[in-house]
C-alpha cells in the first residue's frame, strides 16, 4: 500500500473541522486532540478499515503531527485503532452484532439511571447541563459532527455522573467510545439531525419537571437512535493509507 498525499485521497478530502487552537499544558492538548479524533471516529469521519498516517490527520485537523501520533497511540490502547508499522493507524471495524450489544447494555444502564434522576437530581445540577445541550443543538445546526459527538458525550456522561456512581459512568463512557454513528452525515444532509439534537433539551425539561414517564420515553427514543437513525448507511472503509 502506498502513502498518498492528504489531498489525493477521498477520505482526506472529506470535510473535517479544524481543531480549535488550545493553550495549557501539553498533556491537556494531547487529550484534546485525542477527544477530537475519537469523536471523528465515532461519527464515521474516519472510515473503518482505512489506514491514516499521523501527518495526514494532522493536516486535516490543523495541528502538528506529534500530538496526533501520541493521541492515536492512546486510541490504540482503547482498541479503537490498530497500529500499522511504517504506515500509520487502521481504524478498527465494529460488527453490527457488536453495535447491537453495546446499545443493549447502554439501554439497560442509562434508561433506568436517568429515570431515577427525575426524583433525585437537584434542579440546579440539571440546569448546569443546559449549556452542553445547547452546544449539541448548535453543532447539529452547523453540521459539525465532531463538535456534536464531543458535546453529546459530555452531556450524557455529566448527566449519569449525577447518579453518584463513577464506575457506571466509566462503563458507559467506554461503550460510547466503541460505538459508531455512521448515519450522522446523512442526517445532516437531510436536515434531520437538529430534531435529534433537541431531544437533549426535551430530556432536561422532563427531568426538571420530575416527569419520570416523559424521561423514560425520551431516553428510550434517544438510545434507539444509536442503532436506528444514527447508525444507518454503514460505510465501507477504503483499505489504503492516507
Amino acid at each position: 500500500m502506498s502513502t498518498a498525499r492528504p489531498s489525493s485521497s477521498p477520505a482526506s478530502r472529506a470535510a473535517a473541522p479544524a481543531l480549535p487552537s488550545l493553550g495549557g499544558k501539553r498533556s491537556s492538548y494531547r487529550e484534546r486532540v485525542a477527544d477530537a479524533l475519537r469523536a471523528a471516529l465515532i461519527a464515521g469521519e474516519l472510515l473503518p478499515g482505512a489506514v491514516y498516517s499521523a501527518p495526514a490527520l494532522a493536516a486535516r485537523f490543523g495541528v502538528s503531527a506529534t500530538p496526533v501520533r501520541e493521541a492515536m497511540l492512546d486510541l490504540a490502547k482503547e482498541g479503537l485503532v490498530d497500529t500499522v508499522p511504517n504506515k500509520g493507524f487502521r481504524v478498527t471495524e465494529v460488527s453490527e452484532r457488536q453495535l447491537d450489544e453495546y446499545t443493549h447494555i447502554r439501554a439497560l444502564i442509562e434508561i433506568p439511571t436517568v429515570v431515577e434522576l427525575a426524583a433525585t437530581a437537584a434542579p440546579v445540577s440539571l440546569e448546569a447541563l443546559r449549556p452542553a445541550a445547547r452546544e449539541i443543538v448548535q453543532a447539529a445546526a452547523a453540521g459539525d459532527l465532531v463538535a456534536y459527538v464531543e458535546a453529546d458525550t459530555r452531556f450524557h456522561l455529566g448527566l449519569l455522573a449525577l447518579a453518584g456512581n463513577a464506575h457506571l459512568v466509566e462503563v458507559v463512557g467506554d461503550l460510547r467510545k466503541r460505538s459508531r454513528l455512521y448515519g450522522l452525515t446523512a442526517l445532516v444532509e437531510a436536515g434531520r439531525l437538529l430534531a435529534s439534537a433537541e431531544e437533549h433539551l426535551e430530556l432536561l425539561d422532563a427531568l426538571i419537571a420530575r416527569d419520570d414517564k416523559a424521561v423514560r420515553e425520551v431516553m428510550t427514543r434517544h438510545i434507539g437512535h444509536v442503532r436506528g437513525l444514527w447508525a444507518a448507511r454503514r460505510p465501507a472503509g477504503p483499505h489504503n493509507t492516507v
